[in-house]
């Protein structure tokens, strides 16, 4: 089964980690990663670089990002197909950012015939 990996980070604890470990540590994940034959992921720019699009009421609202008011930023995200819901968590767990926020692990939908 197909899972995603979703990472929210708090964006200042990560700034003030140690980047050449951090970047490093990434480095080790995203080669664990190519072993297993699992696909990799995407990095995102900051939150501050996003914009924000809300439709409603007939018209649109277009802000400057982050989306949210909260500490955990939406970050990047990471495709795993794992037999299991276990292994998926298994993975997440080793990538670096769970130790600066979140890492939400989501199965992907996957159509069936008559669905």
């Amino acid at each position: 089964m197909r899972y995603m990996m979703l990472i929210h980070h708090d964006e200042a604890a990560l700034a003030a980690a140690p980047q050449k470990e951090l970047w490093a540590d990434y480095a080790a994940f995203n080669e664990a990663l190519a072993k297993a034959g699992l696909s990799g992921g995407e990095r995102l720019e900051p939150s501050a670089k996003s914009t924000i699009v809300r439709t409603g009421d007939g018209r649109a609202e277009i802000l400057d990002g982050p989306y949210a008011d909260t500490r955990e930023q939406f970050a990047g995200y990471f495709f795993v197909d794992v037999p299991s819901l276990e292994e998926a968590v298994a993975w997440a767990r080793r990538c670096p950012s769970s130790r600066f926020g979140t890492i939400e692990v989501r199965p992907v939908h996957e159509p069936r015939p008559g669905n």
